[in-house]
């Protein structure tokens, strides 16, 4: 997927009224300054490949919870939450086994996402 297509892709879902919805709190920042964000990273890297990377993910389309987690925040904001916002916004077909490069791509949307509602609480303080 090209830098242009991901940009067109994270501008729409900025306009998306569900998505934009989502926003980090204060136990989420907490959780996040605890851990750091590369231990995050490898938490969003675990819940991808179990939860997202299955060609019939358990669940599918309620995998992922709106709570308990910065990332299942941040699948939700980034429409990388079940198999059919996968291929809605990101034109990954459902039913196939997600390849590397699709996990790595969805891992660095969270993180994008992530990293942008850290910097804006660091910024509010």
């Amino acid at each position: 997927m090209t830098g242009e297509r991901i940009r067109v892709i994270r501008k729409a879902l900025s306009q998306s009224r569900f998505r934009a919805r989502f926003h980090l709190n204060h136990d989420d920042i907490a959780y996040i300054q605890s851990k750091n964000l590369k231990v995050i990273r490898s938490h969003a890297f675990d819940f991808i490949t179990k939860r997202l990377a299955p060609a019939s993910p358990v669940q599918d389309g309620k995998q992922t919870p709106f709570r308990g987690h910065p990332v299942f925040k941040a699948q939700h904001a980034t429409a990388t939450c079940c198999r059919g916002c996968l291929q809605k916004w990101y034109r990954i077909p459902k039913r196939q086994i997600l390849k590397p490069h699709e996990i790595e791509l969805v891992v660095d949307m969270v993180m994008y996402w992530i990293q942008t509602e850290f910097g804006k609480h660091a910024l509010v303080r």
